[in-house]
């Protein structure tokens, strides 16, 4: 097979993955921090630049700049740029790009001799572009799933209610304030289809996954929505290329960064997806029942689909997958490592008292439960945070360590209810998956293995895994998506957790208690 090239525009950096089929080693792997180069030029803090009332933008050519400096930090690290065959990548989802009609041009002329970013500034009719933090368009929200018919009808279609961070609230916005400057669009981009263009030397079309976290694709038939698209802006489709098969081959790199950068002239490029659907991929979940689970900030769970299953309360979003055939669901829980320090630090403990308080408490706790809203929570819904015990007592730190535990491992399997599928494997990463005490509590509450997959960028590695599945099945190949992935997503054998057979079925009676005590307080901390 070869090298392949996995990009990850995320928010505060673009990444770049080299993987080698051929040895299943990932063979390098960069990035560019955007405030330590661009923090002056671009005004980016963290990556962002925040105009206020919930604007929160980035710069467009920030990420042009970025792009030939990976180029040349891969260069560094001794990758010969010659050896990738295939190059896909990943943005940050929702993130919209307004270009004017001179970009189609400045795209296929560009020159190797000149750097990118001067060939491109005056490409753009919006300086700006907003991001997935942007918390600005309520309004346009509502708007948007009257024009369809209701929340519901957007859901059902969609596969999203309406979301503020989403590209199609976002797109209504800048028409309704800024209609000279929408009027000088001819095309929007996400951040994913920009940066393909980039490579491609020309226009390239969102794929399904990022398509779908827009509120404006039907997510059964993975086409643009007319019913969607007339809701949020008249004659809107124009300025949309069609949605891209995401394994289909985009062309021939363009000869710029042939001559600038030394790729070779057969080197392919891909249509570029969302980061989430991107990271589906690299964490090796290709089988529906597949489900990953990151605990990080925010713990946040991730499962492949067979069908185009919605949340009807709005807790999950769903998008389709890059693998082309399923479906992605995505589940926030915002009390993750914020919920877990909070325990810990309220009883003076370190992370080893943390763990041995854990490992000398029973499955099940005694019956005591909490709901540990330290905060606002997403999934539930509960608008002001407070801790809710019950049957525990607030002195006793053993038992609240692992009620604390125990309520998320709990909460994860009833939130994930909608999805419709058999949980068959557990894929835990973040810094609490090193502890095995934690994966045990999970293995038994949803009854399978559990095991740690320690990944640095999952996005960037599955853009990597996308790019070698599409130049194989160009070149005649019939790739099984197991295969293509199973190098490197695969965690020893000794790393599994397996599930205690009588803490299982002590979990199944607790799961139905816990939901009854959530479904008393939900709406409100205590």
């Amino acid at each position: 097979m070869g090298n392949f090239l996995g990009i990850d525009a995320s928010t505060q950096s673009m990444s770049g993955l080299v993987i080698d089929t051929e040895t299943g080693t990932i063979v390098a792997e960069v990035s560019v921090n955007f405030d330590e180069l661009y923090a002056d030029r671009y005004g980016v803090t963290n990556g962002v630049i925040d105009l206020g009332d919930g604007q929160m933008h980035s710069a467009p050519l920030m990420w042009v700049e970025a792009l030939e400096q990976l180029c040349q930090q891969l260069r560094d690290a001794d990758v010969d740029l010659t050896s990738i065959r295939a190059v896909a990548g990943s943005g940050q989802q929702h993130g919209t790009v307004y270009l004017n009609d001179s970009a189609a041009e400045a795209l296929a002329g560009l020159d190797a001799d000149r750097d990118l970013a001067t060939q491109l500034e005056g490409v753009f009719s919006r300086a700006t572009a907003p991001i997935w933090m942007d918390t600005s368009t309520a309004e346009q929200c509502r708007q948007i799933e009257a024009g369809v018919g209701g929340r519901q009808a957007l859901l059902q279609l969609t596969g999203n209610t309406a979301f503020e961070r989403f590209s199609g609230p976002q797109i209504r916005r800048f028409q309704q304030t800024e209609p000279d400057d929408w009027e000088r669009t001819t095309n929007i981009s996400l951040v994913s289809s920009f940066v393909s263009s980039l490579l491609a030397g020309r226009l390239v079309g969102v794929d399904p996954g990022d398509g779908s976290g827009t509120n404006l694709m039907d997510i059964r038939s993975r086409d643009w929505s007319q019913e969607a698209l007339d809701a949020t802006v008249p004659d809107l489709g124009r300025r949309l290329l069609p949605i891209a098969t995401a394994d289909t081959i985009v062309g021939a790199i363009h000869p710029f960064w042939v001559g600038r950068h030394g790729f070779s002239p057969d080197c392919r490029v891909l249509p570029f997806s969302g980061d989430n659907p991107s990271s589906l991929i690299g964490l090796g979940l290709v089988q529906p029942g597949q489900v990953a689970l990151s605990l990080g900030t925010s713990d946040t769970l991730f499962a492949c689909m067979d069908e185009a299953r919605v949340s009807t309360t709005g807790e999950g979003a769903l998008f389709a997958s890059p693998d082309g055939e399923h479906y992605m669901a995505l589940i926030c829980f915002l009390n993750g490592s914020l919920a877990r320090e909070a325990v810990r630090d309220r009883y003076g403990l370190d992370w080893e008292g943390f763990d041995q308080a854990l490992a000398t408490s029973a499955a099940g706790n005694g019956g005591g439960l909490m709901l540990p809203w330290f905060s606002a929570e997403i999934v539930p819904h509960v608008a002001t945070g407070g801790v809710i015990r019950h049957d525990l007592d607030e002195t006793d730190a053993t038992a609240n360590v692992r009620a604390v535990i125990e309520a998320q491992a709990l909460s994860s399997k009833l939130h994930s209810e909608w999805m419709g599928v058999r949980i068959q494997s557990l894929s835990v990463t973040g810094g609490a998956s090193a502890n095995r005490n934690i994966l045990q509590v999970y293995a038994d509450v949803h009854g399978c293995p559990v095991q740690p997959f320690q990944t640095t960028n999952a996005a960037a590695l599955g853009a990597a895994l996308r790019a070698a599945h599409g130049h194989a099945k160009a070149n005649g190949g019939e790739p099984d998506w197991s295969d293509v992935v199973a190098p490197f997503t695969s965690p020893p054998a000794s790393a599994r957790v397996e599930p205690n057979p009588e803490n299982r079925r002590l979990y199944d009676e607790l799961l139905e208690t816990y939901r009854k005590l959530e479904a008393q307080h939900r709406g409100h901390g205590g």
